[in-house]
C-alpha cells in the first residue's frame, strides 16, 4: 500500500527543479526511494551500443524519477495546485474509511 498522498494516475505539478511549472500524470511510484515517475517530466536519454554487426547505436528516451517532495497535486475538481488532506468518513456499511480531499475546495478526490 502506498503511504503517500499521491497515487498513480493523479495529475501533479512540479514545484521545483528543472521542470518547474510543468504538469503531468503519475506513471509509477517508487516508495523505497521516495520518488515517482511523471509523464513528460525529467526526460532522460540512454545511449545504447549496437548489439549486432552492421546495426546502428541508438538513443532511448525515458522519464526519470523525481522526488515526491518536488511535486504537488492538481485538484481534479477545481484545477488548482493544492495540498492533500486526509479524513475519516463512514461508508454505507458504517465502516470507517480514509479519504483524500482538496485543501482548497474541500471536495473528495477519489
Amino acid at each position: 500500500m502506498n503511504k503517500y498522498k499521491i497515487k498513480v494516475n493523479d495529475k501533479v505539478a512540479v514545484s521545483s527543479g528543472k521542470d518547474k511549472g510543468k504538469t503531468g500524470k503519475v506513471l509509477q511510484i517508487l516508495p523505497d526511494m521516495k520518488k515517482l515517475v511523471v509523464e513528460g517530466i525529467n526526460v532522460m536519454y540512454k545511449h545504447m551500443r549496437p548489439q549486432k554487426k552492421g546495426e546502428k547505436g541508438q538513443r532511448v528516451q525515458f522519464n526519470g524519477p523525481i522526488a515526491i517532495s518536488n511535486v504537488i497535486l492538481v485538484c481534479p475538481k477545481c484545477g488548482r495546485n493544492s495540498r492533500v488532506g486526509m479524513r475519516l468518513a463512514s461508508s454505507a456499511t458504517n465502516k470507517k474509511i480514509k479519504e483524500r480531499f482538496c485543501r482548497k475546495c474541500k471536495e473528495i478526490i477519489d
